[in-house]
């Protein structure tokens, strides 16, 4: 990781920026920007637009990343497109004598693959932070902020105004910013970079909002107030009700983006039609198994939130793993009421996961469930699978990628 834009502004200028190629919708928050890019995404799918889709992390595969009208990257694709922007990379690294990184190379063959498939538009998630995120050389018609905690502090700043400011800065001038559900610190950072850059600024709760959410089969029916109109009885099969949240900012943002009001008809079959995989998941019925890749103690809030509102009289069976950096014994705690159980595994896929068996000492120490020590996430969850309690994967996108891989799961499915 090699916060910065020299790298990825030199790489793209010797491609001949890509990126600037379509117009874009860009996407920062700490929490619920995959599934509002996702959404957004789906929704100018649904207005007849061919877009492009850039998100990270992945689950299991890299391919996961890209997709382009509704559809992920082929892995047969994925090996010409680093054959093209391979050879830029190298030439510049023999110039500047400077690595280019892993997060740098996929944005770069995202904008180089969506420049060659022809799309309308692209939405693009930030990877860290925003101002010298690797995608904040795009000079976005909408920038989008979802959510804001603290985290990763070494990089973005210890209070939630500086952490604001660095999400904030992907606001090229001129253009819209749209805000979620967002501290009152934030907002106040929020609307003066709007301010200094000329830009409109669209919020939740004063320009748009969910106007009523109801529970139903799988997911949750809403009654949308957007920008420049009412989107009422729109059904969305994601749990959670932070989801129909993510929802209705994919609405203002694609609103934004059009600069009219949608059509209804569109936002309803968009939404119907949502997945998030990793995010309040359900993959079985029997036993049941839930994941979601809560990787904050804001994320694990939404998510205990989601559990008693939910599934109010289960108790769970809680495969559970964590970065080092994140407040693990806050994410315990808030999961703490809904766990018969905690497995505790660390994830392989990443060189930033906290060892097992701190996870388990933390568990121990912050609830009073059985805690058991795993080497590896599939053998938690076979763990898990064996007793009689619903099973819930979460803690990190990563554990949940490594359980969906345990379960047989394909990406994506």
């Amino acid at each position: 990781m090699k916060p910065g834009l020299e790298r990825i502004r030199a790489l793209l200028a010797l491609m001949g920026d890509p990126q600037r190629g379509y117009p874009s919708i860009h996407i920062a928050g700490s929490n619920g920007k995959t599934t509002t890019a996702r959404l957004a995404a789906g929704l100018l799918a649904a207005h007849g637009l061919n877009p492009g889709l850039f998100t990270s992390p992945h689950l299991q595969t890299v391919e996961e990343r890209f997709e382009v009208g509704g559809e992920p990257m082929a892995p047969e694709d994925l090996g010409p497109v680093l054959e093209e922007v391979l050879p830029f990379a190298a030439a510049l690294e023999e110039r500047t004598g400077d690595g280019i990184t892993y997060f740098e190379l996929t944005a770069a063959a995202a904008f180089a693959w969506f420049a060659a498939r022809a799309v309308d538009a692209a939405v693009v998630e930030v990877g860290l932070g925003g101002r010298l995120d690797a995608t904040n050389v795009l000079d976005a018609a909408v920038a989008v902020i979802t959510s804001i905690s603290l985290e990763h502090t070494e990089y973005l700043g210890d209070t939630t105004a500086a952490i604001a400011a660095e999400k904030a800065a992907i606001l090229a001038p001129g253009r819209t910013l749209v805000t979620g559900r967002l501290p009152a610190e934030a907002l106040e950072v929020a609307g003066a970079r709007a301010a200094a850059t000329g830009s409109a600024w669209l919020c939740w709760d004063r320009d748009f909002s969910v106007a009523e959410a109801r529970p139903a089969v799988g997911g949750w029916l809403a009654d949308l107030e957007g920008v420049y109109r009412a989107y009422p009885g729109i059904r969305l099969p994601l749990h959670g009700r932070h989801q129909m949240v993510n929802l209705a900012v994919a609405v203002a943002a694609v609103e934004a983006f059009f600069g009219r009001a949608l059509d209804p008809q569109a936002v309803a079959e968009a939404a119907a039609a949502a997945r998030s995989p990793g995010r309040m998941e359900v993959v079985r019925r029997d036993p049941l198994v839930l994941l979601d890749g809560a990787h904050n103690p804001e994320g694990t809030g939404a998510l205990a939130a989601a559990l008693a509102e939910e599934f109010p009289t289960r108790r769970w069976a809680v495969v559970f793993g964590a970065m080092a950096d994140k407040d693990v014994p806050a994410m315990l705690r808030l999961l703490a009421p809904a766990a018969a159980g905690f497995h505790t595994a660390r994830a392989a896929g990443s060189s930033r996961a906290r060892p097992s068996g701190e996870v388990a000492a933390l568990a121990s120490g912050e609830t009073p469930v059985p805690v058991t020590e795993h080497e590896t996430v599939a053998e938690a969850v076979a763990a898990a699978l064996a007793g009689d309690d619903p099973v819930l994967v979460t803690g990190s996108l990563y554990v949940v990628g490594e359980a969906r891989t345990a379960l047989g799961l394909g990406p994506g499915g």
